[in-house]
Order: structure tokens, then C-alpha cells, then sequence
């Protein structure tokens, strides 16, 4: 998305590293050819991010500063607006006028890759590995390989952790949840003091992806296809039903905006807890921000640990003009990214080790705890297929499951029959 919130406010601008070195970069990944023409640009199209203009500064001056070794071909940075984004891109690929390098949608490089339009990014992997580079936190890597290739490499981590207002956790003489049990326990404690304990909109379908997540559930099978109604789904859903019969969930969630509503409440204590992404107390007042702790995953029913998140992806598109280029330019960017965070400029968690132990991180315990516990533990909505695919733009953007949290919402409480209905409305997804 690109409304996130920061860590913190953003400080001035650093002057970014100059030609030298990433000249040097692009010879360490043994790339010296001089087949490029004379005056042309490899193009890179970034996506709004973070803080909004002051990003988009910071991210060109990175590839502003990148200059190519001999052979090689220099970059133009191209601001995107999430407006319209994927007929953006679909109209692009489909006049083969996309560019060179890219970042973009989680789900956007699996639907390039199966159109035959994406140049994998195996061979800048590899040359990660020989540089001692390749650093990504676990499970990352695997989430973006296909059964054609490395689809992209991951520059950022939009993650779900459980948040709760620690005051009025106390105040309710409700204990920190540590498995379902207890999560229904201190929800009943918070509703019988006035509070909600699952935040979550009509269109909030994150927090369902949490809890089936959380569970080693999921929307397929090991070869992509829907596969909805399992033993891990049902119990998710009986949990929320549970949630909603309780009042843990606002009775009046099912009309709620996110911005509207939501955000609000967690602002005036309405909500005390919830699954949030990392960036949530940058949406607060301080006051309310110092209030926000991130608890350790959560032991569901099953006896599993689970976290959705969503990986933010770069990309790179056979329409390069020099597919040399544009490894030795993401080699370069990747090289870059701990300014974002060492600006203020992201709320979501970095992709590198290397960025997730600076005292940035380490020294903040919810950060820390988001990185050392939830990430080890999180899943894509692919979670169960052994590669993601195509399809899951309009998996992760459709009304299927929305439509299923809606009517969790209103009290409809046939867990088998919703997910019944949800496997057809995902048939349909991908056999349009």
C-alpha cells in the first residue's frame, strides 16, 4: 500500500554514496561488457512507498547516484502512484513497454513471470552469494521462487504482529495472550471493560488471513489449487466466530473504514488489541504510541505459530535494454535500502540481517520482537503451494475474501459453509 506510516519522523536527507562505489558493486558482480548505447537509460519504476515525497526523494537519489561500470548503462528513476497501478503495469506488458527494473505489488512478479515477461533474477542471487551479499532473512527467498526461476528478490516485509495497549490491558486485569485460549480470555476481560480485543474493518481480510496463517491453514494445496474447507480453516474460523459472539470484534466492525474508524480507535483506547502491521504506532499520537507493545506470536488451537505478511518485491523485465544493467543496478539499490530506515522513511521491516541488526532495530523491543519472533514464522497467503502464482493479484485484491469476513461479521457461524462458498468464489479467481 502506500499510506505507510514511519518509525519515526523522517530526518534530513544524507548525501548518498557517489559513482565510486557503486561502480565498485557493479564489478564485483563480474559485469564489464561495452555493448551499450551511447546516451540510453535502463528505466526504474518505483512504487510510492513509506513517507510518501520524502521516499520518492530518497529513492532517487540512490539510483541517481548510481553509476555504471564501463559498458553498462545508467538508470532513470520513474515515480508510480498507486492509482491505478496494475492496469499500469498490465497495459505496459502487455505494448512491451515496461522497464527495466521495477518495484511493485506483492503478487505482481508471479503474474509477469507466467505472461513470459519477467527476467528472473536467479543470476543477481547468485552473484549476491559471491559477493557475500545475500543476507535475506529466512523464508523470503523461497517465498518468491517459481517453478520458472527467481521471480524477484524481496526489498521489504509488510508483517502482521499482535498489538495491545499495554494500560488498558492492565486496567482491565487482562493478561498478555499467549495462545487462543487465553487470546478469547483477555478479550472478554477488554469487552467487559468497554474495549474491542480483534480490531478489524468490513474490508479488514488481513486479520483473517493472521488467524488461518497463525493456524498452518491456508486457501491451497501443494499444487496452487483452492483448497479451503481443512481441518486448520475450520478451527480459524470457530475462533472467530467465537471472537464475534463474545463482542471481542466491535459489533459494528462490519461498517467500519480503516482510516475512518479504525485507526481512530486504536488512537482513543476504543481498541486494545489487534493484528497491525509493524508501522502502527507511527499512525498514533505519542502518547498513544509508547501505550503499543507487540506480543509473541500466538500458539493456536493446532499448536502452531503463524504471521501473514506480504514481501515488497524488485523486479526486473526482459524489456531491459541490457539485462547486465539491470542486476548491476538492483545490486547497487540493494546495497542502499538501510537508508530508508536509518531516514525514517519506511514502516515496514527490511529484508537484510545486516538492516535488522542495527541498533535501529535491536534497540526498539517491539521491533526486535516483530524480527526475532514473528518473521521467522511468516507466511504468504500462497502458504501450503509449493510455488506462488499469477493468480494471486486477484486472490489478494478480489472480494472472495472479504465477502467470507463479512458475513463472519454479521454472525454467520457455519465455518464449513463459508469456506465452502469461499473455495467456489476462488475457483472462479483462477478459472475466470
Amino acid at each position: 500500500m502506500n499510506d505507510k506510516a514511519v518509525f519515526a519522523q523522517p530526518m534530513r536527507r544524507r548525501t548518498f554514496l557517489g559513482g565510486t562505489a557503486a561502480a565498485a558493486a557493479a564489478l564485483s558482480l563480474g559485469i564489464n561488457k561495452s555493448w551499450a548505447q551511447s546516451g540510453e537509460r535502463i528505466k526504474f519504476w518505483d512504487m510510492v512507498w513509506g513517507t510518501g515525497q520524502s521516499y520518492t526523494d530518497a529513492a532517487k537519489g540512490i539510483a541517481d547516484s548510481y553509476v555504471a561500470a564501463d559498458g553498462l548503462l545508467n538508470v532513470e528513476y520513474q515515480s508510480i502512484p498507486w492509482a491505478s497501478w496494475y492496469q499500469t503495469f498490465t497495459a505496459a506488458g502487455a505494448a512491451n513497454t515496461t522497464p527495466a527494473v521495477s518495484s511493485g505489488a506483492a503478487y505482481l512478479p508471479f503474474y509477469f513471470m507466467e505472461e513470459g515477461k519477467m527476467a528472473p533474477a536467479d543470476d543477481l542471487l547468485a552473484s549476491l552469494d559471491k559477493a557475500g551479499k545475500n543476507d535475506f532473512l529466512p523464508g523470503l527467498i523461497d517465498a518468491l521462487r517459481t517453478k520458472d526461476g527467481l521471480a524477484a528478490v524481496p526489498w521489504s516485509i509488510d508483517l502482521r504482529v499482535l498489538w495491545y495497549r499495554k494500560s488498558i490491558l492492565e486496567q482491565a486485569g487482562a493478561d498478555v495472550p499467549t495462545d487462543w485460549q487465553s487470546f478469547i480470555k483477555t478479550g472478554e476481560a477488554l469487552a467487559k471493560a468497554g474495549h474491542v480485543g480483534f480490531a478489524t474493518s468490513g474490508y479488514g481480510f488481513h486479520g483473517i488471513a493472521s488467524v488461518l496463517l497463525n493456524n498452518a491453514g491456508g486457501l491451497f494445496n501443494e499444487a496452487g489449487e483452492p483448497d479451503c474447507v481443512t481441518d486448520r480453516n475450520i478451527e480459524g474460523l470457530d475462533f472467530l466466530h467465537e471472537l464475534v459472539a463474545k463482542q471481542i470484534i466491535d459489533p459494528y466492525a462490519i461498517g467500519y473504514d480503516y482510516s475512518a474508524n479504525v485507526v481512530p480507535d486504536w488512537a482513543s483506547g476504543h481498541i486494545a488489541m489487534g493484528f497491525e502491521q509493524v508501522g502502527l504506532p507511527g499512525k498514533m499520537p505519542a502518547e498513544t504510541a509508547a501505550d503499543l507493545v507487540v506480543a509473541s506470536p500466538l500458539t493456536s488451537v493446532s499448536g502452531n505459530k503463524g504471521a501473514a505478511y506480504w514481501i515488497n518485491p524488485l523486479m526486473m523485465f526482459k524489456t531491459t535494454a541490457s539485462q547486465q544493467s539491470s542486476e548491476a543496478f538492483l545490486a547497487h539499490y540493494l546495497d542502499n535500502l538501510h537508508l530508508f530506515w536509518e531516514q525514517g522513511l519506511n514502516s515496514d521491516l527490511p529484508v537484510n540481517k545486516s538492516i535488522t541488526d542495527l541498533p535501529l532495530f535491536q534497540n526498539d523491543p517491539n521491533l526486535a520482537r516483530s524480527i526475532n519472533e514473528w518473521q521467522p514464522v511468516g507466511k504468504t497467503i500462497a502458504a501450503r503451494a509449493k510455488y506462488p502464482f499469477g493468480a494471486l493479484n486477484a486472490v489478494d485484491g478480489g472480494s472472495a475474501m472479504i465477502n467470507m469476513l463479512q458475513k463472519v461479521l454479521q454472525g454467520e457461524s457455519n465455518s464449513r459453509a463459508l469456506l465452502e462458498e469461499l473455495q467456489v468464489g476462488l475457483v472462479k479467481v483462477l478459472n475466470p
